[in-house]
């Protein structure tokens, strides 16, 4: 019997022999009310988020999509709460304004610094994200778009807390808290701590950290390249990061220790989790911050991963190196971003810099 030329057919008896078996189909979620039709959405937005790419040509980030998403399920169990029917094609510019005030009130008021609201900026950020779903139901099923419409209640961004440089006597606590870069310290999370410590000061953003692996190090060069946290690796626009010695020794001695690991021949990523488990996220590395600022004897809540940030600026303005150097290693555009980093330090960077010139006359 001559053999089908069609691709359908060869598919078919591909399996005929039991050999291997199809993965099974995702099932449809069954549409039985608004309930159901807005979570239907919900899915729709994931998948059209997910195939697609955002207004640079990139595609959307897994923490994007979830933030998109977290954005439409509040007003899911807002719309749901408050027995509104329909789906979200229902959703006016008056049904938002009453969505975005209780959000406001629930959520924004009781975590307000004076108790009176606007001051976390959470409606802000879920009024932004919440765009996503709208947009698309523009563009695929006609709805009149609520965020063109000028009646919309817009919530403005909270005013920007004033930038936390750490002190030296902190760091340098820190840092001997996890053994001081002693070679005698062997354990793997302690190891592994210290060297995520010393790489903060170099000033790396927390998805920065994250998101390094191992090829990403030249230690031979004192040197670790960098990606725009959305960018693909393939991208041309990293950034070298220059490494002070101390943390080159920090990274050699854990890539030691990393080969214990059971993880460590099956993934690059460079930071893996402790007990064997897989690679450390934003939560774990929050966490690890807050461990060893208290072991160190200090307040846990003054200090966050993005404090070295504004730490390793502060010191690279006051040993002077330039502002177009730090530009260029921060990857900063914006000269804007130079003013505001280190910015509370500002003050005494200047009255050291006069008082170093000594007697002018």
């Amino acid at each position: 019997m001559a053999r089908s030329p069609l691709r359908s057919q060869q598919r078919v008896s591909s399996h005929s022999d039991n050999t291997a078996s199809p993965a099974p189909l995702r099932a449809v979620r069954a549409v039985k009310g608004g309930e159901d039709a807005r979570l239907a959405l919900i899915d729709e937005l994931e998948l059209h988020l997910s195939t697609t790419t955002n207004k640079h040509g990139r595609p959307y980030q897994r923490r994007t999509i979830n933030a998109y998403k977290y954005a439409a399920v509040q007003l899911h169990h807002w719309m749901t709460a408050k027995k509104t029917p329909g789906d979200f094609t229902s959703v006016d510019t008056a049904t938002l304004n009453r969505f975005f005030r209780w959000y406001y009130q629930e959520h924004d008021v009781p975590k307000s610094q004076d108790g009176k609201g606007g001051y976390t900026g959470g409606t802000n950020t879920v009024q932004r994200n919440l765009r996503a779903l709208f947009s698309y139901l523009a563009e695929e099923y006609d709805h009149p778009n609520p965020y063109q419409d000028r009646k919309l209640q817009r919530y403005a961004t909270p005013p920007l807390g004033k930038p936390k440089t750490l002190s030296t006597d902190f760091v340098a606590d820190m840092l001997k808290a996890t053994g001081n870069g002693s070679p005698r310290v062997r354990d793997f999370q302690t190891v592994r701590d210290h060297a995520i410590l010393r790489v903060l000061t170099e000033g790396l953003r927390s998805d920065e950290l994250l998101n390094l692996r191992v090829q990403d190090l030249d230690l031979a060069r004192g040197t670790l390249a960098v990606l725009p946290i959305k960018m693909d690796r393939n991208s041309l626009d990293g950034r070298v990061i220059p490494l002070q010695p101390k943390t080159v020794k920090a990274l050699s001695r854990y890539l030691r220790v990393r080969t214990t690991h059971k993880l460590a021949e099956r993934t690059d990523w460079l930071w893996l989790g402790t007990r064997n488990r897989s690679r450390l996220l934003y939560a774990g590395l929050h966490r690890l911050v807050k461990k060893w600022a208290e072991e160190a004897g200090y307040d846990p809540s003054a200090v966050s991963p993005h404090s070295f940030c504004h730490t390793w600026a502060d010191d690279l303005k006051a040993a002077g190196v330039s502002g177009e150097h730090i530009m260029t290693i921060r990857g900063w555009k914006s000269p804007a971003m130079l003013r505001r980093y280190g910015a509370d330090m500002a003050t005494t960077r200047a009255v050291d810099a006069v008082q170093g010139l000594g007697d002018r006359y």
